[in-house]
């Protein structure tokens, strides 16, 4: 998919729109940190015959803006992305690459401006309610909850009671398949999952091993 296809699409179907759809598909987001742009083929196609709908390849990775154009242009309905944005310069890279998603550890008000400017879905990183609802005031999609090690399920629904309650909470940092009931009980919407799905080495088929456990465990 080139620049092109990506505004074209943006056009067709708001941000806003465009991750309502995915969250409903399944609201879980695969994290490839370490990816190489080899693997990507296999193991985004793997992901999504599991079921997954939101994939993000973070930019600290080996080449991650091919492995995100690989990415988005084998899987046009996918929503691709890259993670680990920290500036308005590298959120342009990522929709040159053909990405409609930035995920960032931080709200940063001059990334989530980039990205609406560019009609791409933003999920700012918030620990706090100051950051959250700075960032949803800035016009971000969703928040990611990170680190979850530190924002306990307690916390989740703390947030949820003040927040709009449409607001997409996504927690990311040490999620399991054995951790995400307390989490949405208490009000998530959806996660972001990272070494315990994929970690750099792990092949296509332990990949997809680990993507069904989580699709069984979030939906059962």
């Amino acid at each position: 998919m080139n620049t092109t296809d990506t505004t074209t699409m943006s056009a067709l179907h708001p941000p806003a729109h465009t991750l309502a759809q995915a969250l409903t598909q399944l609201p879980l987001i695969a994290i490839l940190r370490g990816l190489t742009p080899s693997e990507a083929p296999a193991i985004g196609q793997g992901l999504v015959e599991s079921g997954f709908a939101i994939i993000e390849v973070p930019l600290n990775s080996p080449e991650p803006l091919l492995s995100i154009a690989t990415l988005a242009r084998l899987l046009p309905r996918t929503l691709i992305g890259a993670g680990t944005v920290l500036n308005a310069q590298q959120v342009k890279d990522v929709h040159a690459a053909g990405g409609r998603l930035v995920v960032a550890p931080n709200f940063n008000p001059a990334v989530v401006a980039q990205a609406l400017a560019l009609n791409m879905v933003v999920l700012p990183g918030v620990a706090t309610p100051t950051e959250a609802f700075a960032a949803l005031d800035a016009g971000a999609h969703g928040l990611k909850l990170f680190p979850a090690e530190m924002i306990s399920p307690a916390t989740v629904k703390a947030l949820r009671a003040v927040l709009p309650k449409d607001t997409a909470l996504m927690p990311v940092g040490g999620i399991t398949p054995d951790n995400m009931a307390a989490y949405r009980t208490a009000g998530a919407s959806g996660f972001g999952l990272g070494s315990a799905l994929y970690a750099p080495g792990r092949s296509a088929e332990q990949t997809r091993a680990a993507a069904q456990n989580f699709v069984k465990a979030f939906r059962g």
